[in-house]
């Protein structure tokens, strides 16, 4: 059947386009009806202006103007304006300051090299220069210390039922180039690497050897040092003292120093001769000389071992081991586990990337991460440990050294 045409009616608003491109009037299907309101044709040469658009504009004051009193409440508040008032604690990192203020930490501590500042993320914050870096983000502050109560920190008492054996803390002493540090390296390379398959030793200031399943701690600072922290801070650092003397020299001015030293401190003394490798070895003499400041052979009816070494050779290492813990057994060393750790700071730095580090020796007690702890007028908490190979460990118990992050 032959579809039915009709004249296609054609909208108002085209008529004014028909007329000026004279666009003749053409019969189709019912269905071009629907087309053309739709659909408006355009000259692609005139200016994209000239043409209205048909849709109908929305006024937005009078929009807005119509909203309810009501509608007008709903709405979110604005954010509050930031506080005027910082309390800031003293000792509180660039970390927590940043987002006191509300600011990105990168900025934040852009804001501090400009003023001559080089703080890591870790490092406490100097309130004057937190104060001028506040103001430079237009943050008007006061910063104010929290006041906290004073707590004084007894002394617990020690129950000697919860005590248990710990290793022994072992300094080496000597003259100069008697091998104090040749015969280090060769416990350290002879025992630390056997514990830790391809392990580098880090240098923290301490470090532990094992022998049949029992440590001792070596202290990988100068002798005189560890005496010194000693005196200065009242605590016993070192259990044992080996006392190097060249085989080849005798007893020299700093040999009667760490004999002084020791005896001052009422430590044992361990003799290593060492460079008995050399030919003009001369060990009666040695012990002879020793024995008239009092370090006498159990050979001669003493109290002091003596151990024949070769730290360049590397013979009597194990044996030099084997006297110190049997030196340590007699002492009968034991510490409680099960409390606040206590500890004395071998070393300090200031690490580029971790803030402040200090090396600890833990002398009672279990040191874990996330402890709050004292030293001396400053107070912190332990945000990272690391021991002396280089692991992160979650506690470390008496005599173990350790890294400590968190000053």
């Amino acid at each position: 059947t032959a579809v039915e045409e009709e004249e296609i009616k054609v909208p108002d608003r085209f008529k004014k386009e028909i007329e000026i491109e004279n666009i003749p009037k053409f019969k189709g299907r019912p269905g071009m009806q629907r087309a053309f309101d739709t659909i408006k044709r355009v000259d692609t040469a005139k200016k994209w202006h000239v043409f209205k658009p048909a849709f109908k504009k929305f006024d937005k004051k009078k929009v807005s103007s119509q909203k309810t009193e009501t509608e007008i409440k709903e709405l979110p508040l604005p954010t509050q304006p930031r506080k005027r008032v910082l309390k800031f604690q003293e000792g509180s990192t660039v970390k927590e300051f940043a987002e006191l203020i509300g600011q990105k930490l990168p900025e934040v501590i852009k804001k501090f090299m400009e003023l001559g500042y080089m703080p890591t993320i870790n490092q406490p914050l100097d309130l004057d220069a937190a104060q001028i870096v506040a103001e430079a983000f237009g943050i008007k502050v006061e910063l104010t210390h929290i006041e906290s109560e004073e707590t004084v920190m007894e002394e617990a008492e020690i129950d000697t039922s919860k005590l248990s054996h710990r290793p022994p803390i072992v300094t080496i002493m000597g003259h100069v180039d008697h091998g104090k540090t040749t015969l280090l390296d060769a416990i350290r390379e002879t025992k630390v690497t056997e514990t830790e398959a391809g392990g580098i030793t880090q240098h923290i200031g301490a470090y532990k050897v094992k022998l049949k399943d029992k440590e001792i701690v070596f202290l990988d600072t100068p002798g005189h040092e560890a005496f010194t922290i000693m005196r200065a801070r009242g605590a016993k650092v070192t259990d044992i003292v080996v006392l190097v003397v060249a085989a080849d020299d005798g007893v020299m001015p700093q040999t009667i120093e760490a004999i002084d030293h020791a005896k001052a401190a009422n430590v044992p003394i361990v003799v290593a001769i060492n460079k008995i490798d050399k030919p003009e070895a001369n060990i009666a003499k040695v012990k002879n000389d020793l024995a008239q400041y009092g370090v006498v052979s159990e050979d001669w009816g003493g109290q002091n071992i003596f151990v024949e070494v070769s730290a360049k050779k590397k013979t009597g290492i194990e044996r030099l081991l084997e006297m110190i813990l049997l030196q340590a057994e007699v002492m009968e060393l034991t510490a409680d586990y099960n409390r606040h750790a206590k500890g004395t700071i071998i070393e300090s730095k200031l690490d580029k990337g971790r803030g402040p580090v200090a090396t600890v020796l833990v002398n009672s007690g279990t040191l874990k991460v996330g402890d709050i702890f004292i030293a001396g007028t400053l107070a912190g908490k332990v945000r990272a440990l690391t021991d002396d190979i280089g692991r992160r460990i979650e506690k470390c118990g008496p005599s173990t050294p350790v890294e400590v992050i968190g000053f």
